[in-house]
């Protein structure tokens, strides 16, 4: 407690006044021993009708948070009760501190887990650590090789990402953070002994105080953060090398999070090629076209499937497979795996339709897939200007024939399915393909592509015919080009299974030409 009399001389000042203010004594002048928010405060409410404030004064005396709360006395003298407010002060100062940690720490999350690429996930990282930790961070990632991905961020600067090769243990702390280990406490650290490539671009003045700390991922460190202050900044409390930390766990999960799915992305990449149809070309002599739609048009591939696997010379026959699994997406497409695999081990006895459908069979029912599979093969031979054909199907639907003059016919093949019965059945059928004949494969995806008008009723067979004979004499990738948009028309905007088509052409050897205003040719044997 103080008195202060009107003219700014204290009065009289209690034990505890003289604690906080050592130098007090009764007749001193308040100016002369106090601080000046206070006495010009008591300026002002002495000199005249100014009311006392309705809320304390608050200011700083000897180091400590003080609240003033005057008291105006009728002989014109004030008397000031001062409160040490600094403990409250530092505990809403921490409270503030943690509330704005805590926002940070969460934009940090929702940030960095918004991203799974990992060069991104980097550079926002090592952003965010310039931003809210430090004057610059240094991201390392874990060694390539002999090599380090590094990410340079400058407060306020662009973020730079290289790759180089570095000496880990000049930076006192790094190796460890790099394997996992606690960080170094920030004061171990001698701040000029950091090396050139650890100090981005840009960055002014020399350091004066670097953490080092680890990138904890899942279950393998996923790199270390260098922070980096000025000799001009303050020094890293430990408080902030805590924070640090919190920080960069929440980084490292991210960073995680990214490099797993970019390997699971990866793999399933690989492992995608591999299912898809192969692309199709001309083959001794014979041309292949095919074209593949999934059910769902966001997924690449499914139940339905070919290949073309072609003879080791002209004189050796080449082996065209067409099937449809039972069912749809990925699980089918392992199933269209596992029977591409089987055949092509199965390619020595290709010659022999009917054993390599009895060996397929006999693989589908001894495994753990309880699917079964529709087939037809066709083995093909260009010989004397004509392609020779032998097909077989194995409960698909019959091939057709498109003659160049625009007829249509169904090759008679029959056969019961593969992966449903001990024994398979099927006969093969022989035929061959004249000068600009096409025989077409194809799945039920196409027949029974359910669209028109209405959208309920089916593609159908007949319909598929009549589209066909319109196909007489056209190129193989013109047919399968032709039917593939001829069914997404009729499909729309409705849902549709898997849909497979493959086109065999015994191509023209003479230019095309126009006679009376159709297709023409001039013939001659290849």
């Amino acid at each position: 407690m103080l008195v202060v009399d009107r003219y700014g001389t204290l009065v009289q000042l209690n034990d505890a006044a003289r604690l906080l203010l050592p130098e007090a004594v009764s007749g001193n002048r308040l100016h002369e021993t106090a601080p000046s928010w206070l006495s010009d405060a008591h300026r002002k409410i002495a000199g005249g009708p100014e009311e006392a404030p309705a809320t304390p004064l608050s200011g700083s005396i000897n180091e400590r948070i003080v609240l003033a709360h005057p008291t105006a006395a009728a002989d014109g003298d004030v008397v000031w009760w001062l409160v040490d407010d600094t403990d409250r002060h530092v505990a809403e100062e921490a409270v503030r501190s943690a509330q704005t940690r805590s926002q940070i720490l969460t934009e940090a999350s929702s940030t960095l887990l918004s991203t799974l690429n990992v060069p991104r996930c980097m550079e926002v990282a090592a952003s965010m650590a310039a931003q809210h930790l430090a004057e610059a961070a240094v991201l390392v990632a874990p060694a390539q090789g002999r090599r380090h991905p590094l990410t340079y961020a400058p407060r306020g600067g662009p973020v730079v990402q290289v790759t180089r090769q570095i000496d880990t243990h000049s930076v006192p702390g790094l190796p460890e953070a790099l394997q996992g280990f606690p960080p170094v406490p920030a004061r171990w650290i001698d701040p000029s002994v950091l090396p050139d490539w650890a100090i981005p671009d840009g960055f002014t003045g020399p350091v004066g105080s670097v953490i080092v700390t680890p990138l904890p991922g899942h279950g393998v460190p996923a790199g270390a953060l260098i922070l980096l202050r000025s000799s001009t900044e303050q020094a890293f409390t430990e408080g902030e090398e805590v924070f640090a930390r919190l920080f960069a766990a929440r980084a490292g999960a991210a960073l995680s999070a990214a490099r797993l799915y970019t390997e699971q992305t990866t793999i399933t990449a690989t492992l995608m090629n591999e299912l898809l149809p192969p692309p199709l070309q001309r083959v001794h002599g014979v041309q292949y076209a095919g074209s593949y739609r999934a059910a769902k048009d966001h997924e690449r591939v499914g139940g339905d499937f070919y290949d073309v696997h072609p003879g080791s010379d002209p004189s050796r026959e080449t082996l065209v497979v067409l099937g449809d699994v039972a069912g749809k997406g990925l699980d089918a497409a392992v199933l269209t795996g596992k029977i591409r695999n089987t055949l092509h081990a199965l390619l020595p006895l290709a010659d022999d339709h009917q054993r390599v459908l009895d060996l397929l069979n006999g693989a589908l029912l001894n495994s753990r897939h309880t699917r079964f599979a529709t087939l037809v093969l066709a083995s093909v031979r260009r010989r004397a200007g004509r392609a020779q054909l032998r097909l077989t199907s194995a409960g698909h639907l019959p091939p057709l024939i498109v003659r160049a003059d625009g007829r249509v016919e169904e090759v008679p093949s029959r056969g019961t399915l593969i992966g449903a019965l001990p024994i398979v059945t099927a006969h093969t059928v022989e035929t061959a393909l004249d000068q600009g004949d096409t025989c077409l494969l194809y799945t039920d995806g196409i027949t029974e592509a359910r669209g028109g008008p209405l959208g309920d009723e089916l593609f159908g067979e007949q319909r598929l015919r009549r589209l066909l004979a319109e196909c007489g004499g056209l190129p193989a990738e013109a047919v399968v080009e032709r039917v593939q948009m001829v069914a997404a028309q009729w499909l729309g905007t409705g849902r549709h299974d898997d849909m497979a088509v493959v086109a065999i052409s015994a191509p023209r050897t003479g230019g095309l030409s126009v006679v009376d205003g159709r297709r023409g040719t001039s013939r001659k044997d290849g």
